[in-house]
């Protein structure tokens, strides 16, 4: 039963990750007029999967924040996800859709301004992750002790990574694939420390994460 809750939570937080790391090794290496078209037409495609990076710290905090330290990291765990699912997603319309699209048109001089303003953007984006990775690590430390150090230790290599390497191959996918091992190891330790802590089945399972306590 545990392995079966492992693998069903892992397939959901690792879905993104791994999903951005195989569209890294479609993209563009660069923008051109040749590969203007491929290039927008990705980034629309990615335009939706981009937020659900984030997937792999909401499951494991899903509930009502508690009245105390962990309440607090938590709702800055939640800032820290909507924070660069807004500003990351504007990176991807800015230097991506929109810098495709005028480089397709033969627009000349704004792809670079684009850029410009999508890596700000992209920037301030990654930071809130950065900062909703250590609030929910912090959380899941109180909660299951060293066994979440594995996970939290991938997951800042990976946001400090991903701060300028976007999805592109090859740091870009190893970044994706980063994140997607730092969930993975995360829902492993918070699962089976609820087990040993709860005592058995599923429904004791389900309790640990589905509250904070």
């Amino acid at each position: 039963m545990r392995s079966l809750r492992v693998l069903r939570t892992t397939a959901l937080v690792t879905a993104a990750p791994l999903l951005l790391a195989v569209a890294g090794l479609v993209h563009p290496h660069h923008l051109t007029a040749a590969t203007a078209g491929d290039w927008a037409g990705l980034h629309v495609a990615l335009l939706p999967v981009f937020p659900f990076l984030v997937l792999g710290l909401l499951v494991p905090l899903w509930g009502r924040p508690s009245r105390d330290a962990q309440g607090v990291f938590t709702v800055v765990a939640w800032a820290g996800c909507v924070c660069y699912a807004a500003y990351y997603s504007g990176l991807d319309a800015v230097a991506g859709i929109s810098a495709g699209v005028v480089v397709d048109h033969g627009v000349h001089g704004a792809a670079g301004r684009l850029f410009a303003t999508g890596d700000e953007l992209g920037r301030a984006g990654v930071y809130g992750l950065a900062v909703a990775c250590l609030a929910t690590c912090a959380v899941l430390w109180r909660r299951h002790g060293m066994r979440v150090v594995p996970g939290a230790v991938v997951l800042s290599a990976a946001c400090w990574s991903f701060v300028d390497s976007h999805i592109f191959w090859p740091r870009g996918v190893f970044t994706m694939l980063g994140f997607a091992l730092g969930y993975a190891l995360l829902t492993a330790a918070t699962i089976r420390t609820e087990e040993r802590v709860t005592g058995t089945g599923a429904d004791a399972v389900e309790t640990g994460w589905l509250t904070n306590r």
